[in-house]
């Protein structure tokens, strides 16, 4: 493994909440590049690597499942993982992203932090 921090593309179309984990995450001492939309986010993943696509599921244009999708296929090594405030949205998500972890709000920062954590440390034993 590397020693640069890990890479992670937040795609988050709430400001407010896109700027928090932003924050949350840099300060845990992730590289972290953050976008208001899956249409964004994709052509980041086509050119960039990313260790982690953080995504919320429910977005304007692109969903976050749809993008996961993308993702898939255009940067295999990418993990992903889900925030959602919708129940029945994380149920679809784990249905068709069964490998994606699902975190729903609201959630503590901290918590957020441990299971990004959780996906490095399992990418590492892996």
């Amino acid at each position: 493994m590397s020693t640069s921090s890990p890479r992670i593309l937040l795609a988050e179309d709430d400001q407010a909440m896109r700027s928090y984990i932003e924050r949350a995450l840099q300060n845990a001492g992730y590289e972290v590049t953050a976008v208001d939309r899956g249409t964004e986010a994709l052509p980041l993943l086509e050119a960039q690597h990313f260790d982690l696509l953080l995504s919320d599921i429910v977005m304007p244009e692109m969903d976050g499942i749809e993008l996961a999708q993308r993702c898939a296929e255009v940067s295999p090594a990418t993990k992903v993982m889900f925030i959602t405030g919708f129940a029945a949205v994380t149920l679809k998500a784990s249905r068709e992203q069964p490998r994606a972890k699902v975190l729903s709000k609201p959630f503590h920062l901290r918590d957020l932090v441990l299971e990004v954590e959780r996906v490095f440390a399992d990418q590492a034993a892996a």
